[in-house]
């Protein structure tokens, strides 16, 4: 079964029959992650790199940024079974979608805020699809832990 992952969203999965997919990855980042040996795999969406941006936004949304986000997203998976240090983690978005003046480079501070949040949790990209100034989905099989990224037509595997 397909489920969508929305924006400032995130689920968790440990049916093989399902696909975790997320669309519309400009400047937000969503974030593959899949223990082999259980076959649980879990995704996130999200918009921002801080939920010390906006205190109260984090409190009502955690999903919307990288840090609260991915807290919420490894919890959920910790509480069902997976162990941290096998989990294979795959990205894509961080795209820099604004205007040439790369005024805010949300995509960029989103890029670096999950590689410190991974590497702060002994966790390091096993593979990336980042950077650019185009839209992505992000799509993981469950059963196998294949990811696939689809930009402008054209899909690859990470």
């Amino acid at each position: 079964m397909k489920i969508i992952v929305n924006i400032s969203d995130a689920r968790v999965s440990k049916d093989s029959d399902d696909e975790l997919v997320t669309y519309s990855l400009g400047s937000c980042i969503g974030v593959a992650l899949h223990d082999p040996t259980t076959r649980i795999g879990g995704m996130l969406h999200y918009q921002l790199p801080s939920g010390r941006m906006d205190s109260a936004k984090a409190a009502k949304n955690p999903l919307m940024f990288a840090d609260t986000g991915m807290k919420y997203l490894v919890d959920k998976m910790l509480a069902l079974g997976v162990n941290k240090k096998r989990l294979k983690v795959k990205i894509a978005g961080g795209a820099q979608v604004m205007n040439d003046a790369k005024t805010f480079q949300v995509g960029k501070r989103n890029y670096a805020a999950i590689r410190q949040i991974l590497w702060k949790n002994g966790m390091f990209i096993d593979a990336e699809d980042i950077g650019g100034h185009n839209a992505r989905s992000l799509s993981l099989q469950i059963a196998d832990g294949t990811v696939h990224v689809k930009s402008q037509g054209n899909m690859k595997s990470l």
